[in-house]
């Protein structure tokens, strides 16, 4: 998958994650459920492409996110989802990603994620609740949600980073 490709489907993900998705949602929930779909993005190209590519892209994306979304701290979601993409993929540099290892790592990274954020945010005083509070209320709700995401897209991203890794090796050996 080409670079262009990879931010234009990630633009659309940061469309439907302010926009569309909140239509779909129960009212109940509006407060609760925060997506995540950039992340797991992030974290996709993290396990299959290389942590260099996640690491642009959780700067890019969050920087984003944090001018349209979060304008209290400029620099939070960026730095954090550069740094979790960077990991995972450090993590997952040497290792074979089954489907089970992959989903596995997004739950983790997107638990640090949320962990980092609200740790930020409480050391600048823009959260008052405790930790327990906020993982029971919007932490383990966000992350059911990515789960859910994640499993839905597992296949299709696996195979459009796979066969873009095909045609960079078949360039190269000639």
């Amino acid at each position: 998958m080409s670079m262009q490709r990879i931010i234009v489907v990630m633009l659309l993900f940061f469309l439907s994650e302010g926009t569309i998705f909140y239509w779909l949602l129960p009212d109940s929930l509006t407060g609760r459920v925060v997506p995540h779909f950039i992340l797991a993005f992030v974290l996709f190209a993290a396990i299959y492409r290389n942590r260099h590519t996640a690491l642009i892209l959780g700067l890019s994306f969050g920087l984003l996110q944090d001018l349209a979304f979060y304008g209290k701290i400029i620099g939070v979601h960026s730095f954090t989802m550069a740094l979790v993409g960077y990991t995972t993929g450090l993590l997952m540099e040497r290792r074979r990603s089954t489907m089970l290892m992959a989903m596995s790592m997004i739950v983790m990274s997107t638990l640090v994620y949320d962990t980092v954020v609200y740790f930020i945010y409480s050391v600048f005083k823009l959260t008052h609740g405790t930790f327990e509070w906020a993982l029971l209320h919007h932490i383990l709700p966000s992350l059911f949600l990515q789960i859910g995401f994640s499993l839905a897209l597992y296949v299709p991203i696996r195979r459009w980073f796979e066969s873009s890794g095909k045609k960079k090796s078949d360039e190269e050996e000639e």
